[in-house]
């Protein structure tokens, strides 16, 4: 099952769930608002982005909002530090959606192409 980790207000992630729902695709949303990741979560996902990515990294640049407010606050951290800083304010600094695939794949933002090849 598809799991998508986002906002109810977030424009990005109304078009993930409609992109699945067209699809018929079933998924399970959490709100970060009401339900943030776990760390397992947040690692599996961060692993995923860094098997895609080929960097630690890049899959923390490709994790974060950088159009955020609070990105300034983050932007000149060392890589372990910003993970952890996205890790406890996941509903301001991630780019979102957040879609998870099972443990191996993982998605953040809009990623429409990756997720045509979803089953």
């Amino acid at each position: 099952m598809i799991q998508v980790f986002g906002l109810h207000k977030s424009f990005d992630t109304k078009a993930a769930l409609r992109f699945f729902s067209e699809r018929r695709i079933p998924v399970q949303f959490v709100d970060l608002k009401e339900k943030e990741m776990s760390r397992g979560e947040f690692e599996s996902v961060l692993s995923s982005l860094k098997k895609a990515t080929g960097s630690l990294s890049l899959a923390i640049e490709a994790m974060t909002d950088t159009k955020s407010k609070d990105y300034a606050s983050i932007a000149y951290l060392y890589d372990s530090e910003k993970g952890d800083k996205l890790f406890e304010n996941q509903a301001k600094l991630l780019k979102l959606p957040i879609c998870r695939n099972g443990k191996d794949a993982a998605t953040a933002g809009l990623a429409q192409k990756v997720w045509e090849s979803w089953k």
